[in-house]
């Protein structure tokens, strides 16, 4: 399933793709999804896919096309603090996506049939707090996964506001799904070979709506399809946060907060990325206007040399015609002296690195350095 938009070179073209063609609408999940390379979720060898608008699959391991998970997460209408349940959580990119917007007190929960891909889960997960400049960006809500099939999830679990459903359902699984929102939740589904966004309006009514038509894998039933001989899915616990981690949220955000309000951007200004922000905005578009104006110097180049193998004419209009060479050659040579500007300034900047400010700031604080490390979630970078 996929194939709606062009590939990208990286993540951000990708992105960048899917907001042109209207799978991603709203900033709030443009974001999350700059701040994850989906390449990171990838096996090392596959990577060179990563940027396509395929599904990609290998043994258990699963990523459904972006496409689908850009119009998952705009259905879903997220917001921080907020409680999520995702069914068949596969490698974790959805939750991790999701957690970025949910903030620290939120709910993350997923379940995953197989436990090698929790594990292979867990892993990348690990991988992105450690080593992602993108993480300091977002107060992020940690995702929970447990192994088991979402069919046998214990009668009269905690309700969520909402919940995604990453397998075809089929019709008679179709209310089990529904009873595991709250009032006023969300579930997001495939359903009937179309996805399907569900809202519960009241304890007993609901509104459907259809999204677009997709093609999943269905759900793996229980074994011998009877409830009663299969062991029961235990959800994660709704987590108390502890007094230190309460700290730590509180400190990293004031300190955001006051470096958010040093470093506010200029009405039209474009300054480097604050926090390790992924590329967006002036200073990634220029890229592609580089582009187009490489284009136009080749063109109006093409034009001034033919023009000089053209013979010249002796009759009164020739000194035209050398003025006009003369003014293409100038525009040509113009553009050109512009744009090797522009590409030694892009080139410069490329090849310094973002800085992230709040660790810089919080490895200048006045503290024992375990603390910091405590403050950085043990980061690497």
């Amino acid at each position: 399933m996929g194939g709606a938009v062009s590939a990208g070179e990286d993540n951000d073209e990708l992105i960048d793709n899917l907001k042109e063609a209207h799978y991603i609408r709203s900033d709030l999940v443009e974001q999350a999804f700059r701040a994850i390379d989906r390449a990171d979720y990838y096996l090392e060898e596959f990577r060179d896919n990563a940027y396509k608008d395929l599904a990609w699959r290998h043994g258990n391991i699963h990523l459904s096309a972006p496409c689908i998970y850009s119009e998952v997460m705009e259905a879903l209408d997220l917001q921080p603090g907020l409680s999520f349940l995702n069914l068949g959580s596969g490698t974790g990119y959805l939750s991790t996506m999701v957690g970025l917007i949910l903030g620290p007190f939120g709910v993350n929960h997923g379940v995953e049939l197989h436990a090698d891909v929790i594990d292979y889960a867990y892993k990348k997960l690990d991988f992105f707090i450690k080593t992602s400049d993108s993480f300091d960006k977002f107060e992020f809500c940690e995702p929970s996964f447990v192994v088991g099939n979402c069919l046998e999830i214990i009668p009269n679990c905690r309700q969520y506001d909402r919940v995604y459903c990453g397998a075809g359902v089929q019709r008679e699984h179709e209310n089990f799904m529904k009873n595991l929102l709250k009032v006023g939740g969300i579930l997001v589904l495939p359903l009937e070979e179309k996805l399907t966004k569900i809202i519960r309006t009241s304890h007993s009514t609901w509104e459907t709506k259809k999204i677009i038509a997709v093609s999943f894998a269905p759900l793996v039933l229980p074994k011998n399809g009877d409830r009663s001989q299969s062991a029961e899915v235990s959800l994660p616990m709704f987590e108390v946060r502890t007094l230190q981690d309460l700290a730590r949220i509180s400190i990293r955000h004031t300190l955001k907060v006051i470096l958010g309000a040093s470093h506010e951007r200029g009405a039209a200004g474009c300054q480097r990325p604050v926090l390790g922000v992924p590329k967006s905005g002036p200073c990634f578009k220029r890229r592609r206007i580089h582009r187009r104006r490489i284009n136009s110097v080749l063109l109006a180049s093409k034009h001034t040399l033919e023009h000089r193998m053209i013979p010249e004419s002796f009759d009164d209009d020739s000194s035209d015609g050398v003025e006009e060479e003369g003014q293409l050659g100038r525009l040509g040579v113009g553009y050109q002296a512009k744009d090797e500007e522009e590409e030694r300034g892009n080139r410069d900047s490329a090849q310094e690195p973002a800085i992230n400010l709040l660790r810089e700031r919080i490895l200048s604080l006045p503290l024992p350095e375990p603390l910091k490390m405590y403050l950085l979630y043990y980061r690497q970078k």
